[in-house]
Parts: C-alpha cells; structure tokens; sequence
C-alpha cells in the first residue's frame, strides 16, 4: 500500500492508496466501521456526458484516513462500498454523483437520502461569493482554511506546479496527468481529509443557526435537479450546425456595415465611440477605467430597441449602434450558444446543462455550461435548437407573475391584493391605479417597468434608459405606484432600514441573506427573488414526489420545462399545473400557467414550422 503522511490541524493523518487486494479488504473493513465517510472523485475534466472523459480515482476519508482507489482498476470493490451503510460527504455532490453514475454504472437513485453537502451547508451560512463582502464563498479549500486548517497542505498548489512542470494548463492537466502520479494521488487524498473535517464543524453551525430544515430541503431539491441533469435533452444537430454558419455570415454582414461607417473593428471601444460622436451622439457614461462607455446598455437606447429587442419608438434608430448590437448578437449566439451545444453534447446528442440548484445570494437557482437560462427570450432562433423525444412532446408550467404575488403577499399592500385576488390583468389594474381608466400602453409598459423595478432593483436612471422614457416621467410614475400601493413602499423603506441596521434580511423561508453597506436598497429585490425560488424549488419537490419527475427537463427561472407523450401530455400538463397551485403564499393565491409547446421549445417562442422528430 502506498502511504502519504500529512498533518492536518495539528493531527497526523494517513492517505493510503489501494494497489492490491489485500490493501483493498483492508479498505473495506476500514469502511465497514464508518459512519460518515467523505467522498470525492477525480476527473479528466468536467464534462461528465463528454466523449472521452475519464474517472481517474475515488477517495474515501474520515478525518485521519484516506483511501483512494483507482476507478479502472477497483470499479467492483467501488460499487460494493458505495452499498455500505454509511452516509457520504461530498463537497459539490451533483458532479460527483454523476461521475460515479455515468463511470461506474452505480445509479444515482442509490445515493438518494445518503449524501450531505459541505457546499450547500457554507451556502446557507453565508451565501454570497468569495470575496463579497469579505465571504469566504463556496470552494472547499478556501473553506477549509478558515474552518479547518489555515496551514493545511496546499495540494492544489502542489498540483497546479505539477501542471507547470508538464507546461500545461490546469484544464488540460487534468486531462494529461498519469493516473498514479503522486501528486495527483496525495491532492485527492487531503480532500476527503479536509471534507469531513469542514463537515463537523458545518454542520455544527447550521444545526445552531436553525438552518437544519433548509439543509433538509436543499439536499432533497439536488438530487431532483441532478435527476433532471442527467437525463438532459435533445439535440437537433443539423439545425444547431446549420445556425452556426448562419450566424457567421450575418455577423460578418453587419460588421460590414459598421466598416462603412468607419468602425473597422466593433470591440474598440474608441472607434465606436469616435464614430457614435460623429453621428451626434451624446455619450456621458464612463467606464471604471475612465472610458467611454459603449456597451449594450448604451447602444440599445441609441439604436431605439428595448432589451427585447423589440422597437422603442423614442427616436429615430442610429444605425451604426444597430449594426454593432446585431453583429455581436451573431457572433455570441454562434459561440456561446450553437457552437457550445454542439461541444458540449453526448454520444446520443443529448445536451446535459449543468443545473446548480443553489447558487447566488438569494439562492436562485442557474443553469450553466450552456447557459440555457440565459437564451434570447426574444427569439426562437437559439431555442429551436432543442427538440422533443420521438413521440414525446414539450410543455412548460411556471407560476404567474411570481415575483409580484410575492410581493404583495411580503407586503401586505391591499390595493395590489385585491387586484391579483380579482384576476385581472395586473399590469392593467396597476396603470389604471397609477394614469386613470384611459391609460394608453405606453403608460401600461411604464406602469410595468416601475413594477418590475421593485422587484429587480431598478432605479429611475435605469428604468429611463430601458423604457426610452424622460428621467422626469419616469421619477413621476415611481411617485404614483408608490400612492398606487402604499404598503409596497412602506414594507420597502422599512426593509431597508433594517438591511441598514443588521447589514442583513431574512426571508419567509428563514433564509438570511447579507445585504451590502452601499446596497441596502435591494434589499426587497433580495427577498422577493428568494422567497420566489423557494416556491419553486419546493413546487419541483412536490412534482417529484406526486410521481411527475419523468416529465420535467429543467427549471428555467419561473418555469419548469418537461416533455411528456403526445397521447398523455394534455393530462399531465393538467394535473403537473394543479399540483403547483395546491398551495398559497400569505393568502396569495398562486396561479400556474401551462403550455404545450410541441415539437420544439422554439414554439413557445413563436416558431411555426414543421419539426421531424417522431
């Protein structure tokens, strides 16, 4: 047995590294007197569903222990461990329950109600990220050296020099390093270490804190979403490939036009700014730097668009800022979208987004590596991309204006009560309270605008740029939803004053949520946004456990995505939606709505054509 001796918080601890049978019974009747055993996994890389990825090892540690296993060579032994009784630690447990699912063939339902999260426990006692703040954010060994051992063993250093020493970077490390390099061995050992150590005093702290309910729930609500991921989702390739090249040309096309107006390269700040002045522009924001700005949030007022790209009708388009919006629009949609589909799909063309159920300071949920959460709203064109199962068709269910039943329940505010109790359309019902009965749809989309500001923390600067409205007309509509709904502004004022006082919120669901010096005016964006994704996140528990697991794909903000055959999904769709709205907020009633899409997630999205996939 190969033996590496660390010392850890002033305790001498062994990892031990399996190479024959006998080190393997040893190994085993170790882990037959474990209790809590931490767990991690190390990889070729970290696409899970990638051709080619790799397993290199398993480890196993208690907090003076560790075993690693070479997962080729001891898969066996591997799956007669993880049938054990002991509950595991991971750190980070969708990827590793994936790479043990996907590598080993040891099903993940088999960790259900078995594996505990260093990573969820760190979210719910601070959940901001590193360096927010002064957070020590989410990372195992920056949590283990203020938790644990601030002079531990640095093997992620030690491993990073490694990489150097083969001039590799660190990605492609990962993919190059001989599986029984020592380097490599010792890394993976002194994290288990380190896991079951920060473990103890988590828990601990969680367990005080009153956060033990809200464990309870994160753990359950990641293992769905790592169900969910898993099963991931269609891939049209010839589609998917055939927008690429599309999205080549027309940015090229619109580049062209850019050059024409003397802007030869679209990502110089200088040059475009030059050339806007030319026009007679006038273009006050500055950069950090002292630069000019001349990012989206310029150029969309300039070229008369909103942020859904749809005409503003303030003024006459600037044709340069149009020209550079569409060209850069191109060529993100062909990178981070068509080309980053097709990268990252499986063997079947199924594409397994990475779907993190915790993530943010309110704990809203993300969808990354793609970043389906952040596909044009505005568009089928990216969406069109993804299609059913043969026989299966899509439907999506979300809740109806989630964020603003919230806050009327948060709030108490009557007026905004009684309109959301009565069914009428609330962007309506708002712009009557705040223009009169003959508002016109300007006033209704700036009635809108200062709703969702509430919401999302906008101010009057930002709503003004958004809406092509004056700054005066926008500052006189956020005076009349403030008289529109009273208790909204009053429950506001007061949350801030205490974001001010305690430099922190707590939510309906007990979750805390630290809120900066400068930033106490989010403070209701904070709660509003968090106690939203609770209602979701226990709405996809209560799917799962009615039995409607089989049907979902993937939480998208508000909305969960699902497929279901085509024979069934009137039904399912009927009984998933009911499900959702089986349970009130503070007397709100909360109402889902339901779409059966089709053939394509395009066709929520106003694509009308013909799909092939039966």
């Amino acid at each position: 047995m190969k033996t590496f001796n660390e010392i850890i918080d002033g305790e001498r601890c062994t990892v031990n590294v399996v190479e024959n049978q006998r080190d393997a019974s040893e190994f085993m009747e170790w882990l037959s007197r474990q209790s809590l055993v931490a767990v991690d996994t190390e990889t070729s890389g970290l696409e899970i569903f990638s051709p080619g990825f790799e397993l290199y090892c398993v480890q196993f540690g208690s907090a003076d222990t560790a075993y690693v296993l070479d997962g080729r060579n001891w898969a066996r032994t591997l799956e007669i461990a993880f049938a054990s009784t002991a509950k595991f630690i991971m750190h980070n447990a969708t990827f590793d329950m994936l790479v043990i699912d996907q590598t080993l063939g040891y099903r993940m339902e088999n960790f259900e109600g078995r594996v505990l999260d260093t990573r969820i426990l760190a979210h719910l006692l601070d959940p901001r990220s590193e360096g927010e703040g002064g957070a020590p954010g989410h990372s195992l060994k920056r949590l283990a050296s203020i938790w644990v051992d601030s002079s531990a063993p640095d093997s992620q250093q030690a491993l990073k020099d490694r990489f150097r020493e083969m001039r590799v970077s660190v990605a492609e490390g990962f993919a190059s390093i001989a599986r029984n390099d020592d380097v490599l061995l010792r890394y993976a050992g002194i994290d288990v270490l380190l896991t079951i150590r920060l473990y103890t005093v988590l828990a601990k702290m969680v367990s005080n804190a009153g956060f033990s309910g809200l464990a309870d729930f994160e753990h359950r609500l990641q293992y769905i979403c790592a169900l969910l991921q898993r099963k991931g989702m269609k891939l049209d390739v010839p589609y998917t490939e055939k927008l690429k090249n599309d999205l080549a040309v027309e940015s090229e096309e619109f580049q062209a036009v850019a050059a024409r107006f003397g802007v030869t390269n679209i990502n110089s700040i200088a040059q475009v700014a030059e050339a806007l002045e030319g026009f007679g522009e006038s273009l006050t924001e500055l950069t950090p730097s002292g630069k000019t700005k001349v990012d989206r949030a310029v150029l969309l007022p300039l070229a008369d668009l909103d942020r859904d790209w749809n005409r503003i009708g303030a003024r006459e388009p600037n044709l340069l800022a149009d020209a550079i919006l569409r060209s850069k629009r191109a060529q993100k949609w062909g990178e981070a979208y068509a080309q980053s589909f097709l990268d990252l799909r499986d063997g079947e063309d199924r594409l397994h987004a990475w779907i993190n159920s915790l993530q943010a300071r309110t704990a809203r949920m993300s969808v990354s590596r793609p970043p389906l959460q952040q596909l044009p709203s505005s568009d089928w064109t990216v969406r069109r991309c993804f299609i059913a199962d043969p026989g299966y068709s899509m439907f999506s269910v979300d809740y109806s204006q989630i964020e603003m039943r919230v806050l009327a329940g948060l709030s108490g505010d009557r007026a905004m009560i009684d309109g959301i109790v009565s069914g009428v359309d609330l962007h309506d019902y708002t712009a009557s309270l705040m223009f009169g009965p003959d508002f016109t749809q300007k006033d209704r989309k700036l009635a809108k605008n200062v709703g969702f500001g509430k919401v999302y923390g906008g101010g009057a600067a930002t709503l003004s740029r958004q809406s092509g409205a004056p700054i005066e007309s926008v500052k006189s509509a956020i005076k009349a939803y403030n008289s529109a709904y009273p208790g909204i502004s009053r429950y506001s004022s007061n949350l801030q004053v205490t974001a001010e006082r305690l430099r922190e919120v707590t939510t309906a669901s007990g979750r805390v949520l630290p809120v900066d010096a400068d930033r106490a005016y989010a403070s209701t964006n904070y709660v509003v946004q968090s106690v939203a994704r609770d209602l979701l996140g226990q709405s996809i528990v209560n799917l799962f456990d009615a039995g409607f697991g089989e049907y979902m794909l993937l939480p998208i903000h508000d909305e969960i995505l699902g497929q279901a055959p085509v024979g069934e999904v009137d039904g399912i769709v009927r009984d998933m939606k009911a499900e959702m709205e089986r349970f009130d907020f503070m007397d709100i009633p909360m109402t889902a709505d339901a779409e059966i899409i089709g053939s394509s997630w395009a066709n929520s999205y106003g694509f009308e054509g013909e799909i092939n996939n039966v």
